[in-house]
């Protein structure tokens, strides 16, 4: 399979509304992938967790929300 881009638009704006895609991640290792992506630039996001769930939220350096999940 090959996928080739024409033109690759980069937004700089504010996120405003709730984004159209969410990613849920399962890696083998929660607590070591959460590290690595903090390392490469991703932020823990608060959307009202409780604080026992098995999931952590975190947001790409452009806001975008995805989660990883415990195996």
């Amino acid at each position: 399979m090959s996928l080739e881009w024409e033109q690759i638009v980069i937004d700089r704006e504010e996120k405003v509304v709730k984004n159209r895609l969410h990613l849920d991640f399962r890696p083998d290792d929660q607590d070591a992938e959460v590290a690595r992506l903090l390392a490469l630039g991703a932020r823990r996001v608060d959307v009202g967790q409780a604080g026992d769930e098995p999931w952590v939220v975190l947001a790409d350096p452009e806001g975008n929300e995805f989660c990883i999940l415990s195996s």
